[in-house]
């Protein structure tokens, strides 16, 4: 018998979380959906963001409250790079044109040589993120 699955969520641990929560809420367009006690304006340990009914992602502050050095570690953030989440999105073009419109700097979207048309951005801490669908 077969594992039944439905959906996939990644975990992603961050830096700073009012930063990432605006990020992924206000800019990407996803909801806090649930979150850890609340200790100020987007301010908890851990919460699940949600797009619609299918698409998730939870966010988990990389260090304990008081133990946050000042600044990222930068070994740390350099390894971000070789995470990247892809979120199918039918609209590429439209999300590019969304993303310009809230301020970003993203290059428009490329078609892969597999066929998936494809926009990436990198989050506050340094993943990726692709909307994607195919050409």
């Amino acid at each position: 018998m077969a594992i039944e699955m439905r959906g996939v969520c990644p975990l992603i641990q961050v830096f700073d979380m009012p930063t990432s929560v605006r990020f992924y809420r206000d800019v990407l367009g996803f909801e806090v959906a649930e979150h850890a006690p609340l200790r100020g304006p987007d301010e908890f340990g851990w919460c699940l963001l949600r797009h619609e009914s299918d698409t998730e992602i939870m966010l988990n502050t990389a260090y304990d409250y008081g133990e946050r050095p000042p600044t990222p570690d930068p070994a740390r953030v350099a390894s971000h790079g070789d995470t990247c989440n892809y979120i199918g999105c039918p609209d590429v073009d439209g999300a590019y044109r969304h993303l310009r419109a809230k301020g970003l700097d993203v290059r428009e979207p490329e078609v892969a040589h597999y066929g998936m048309k494809q926009l990436y951005v990198t989050d506050p801490d340094g993943f990726g993120v692709c909307f994607q669908w195919r050409a």
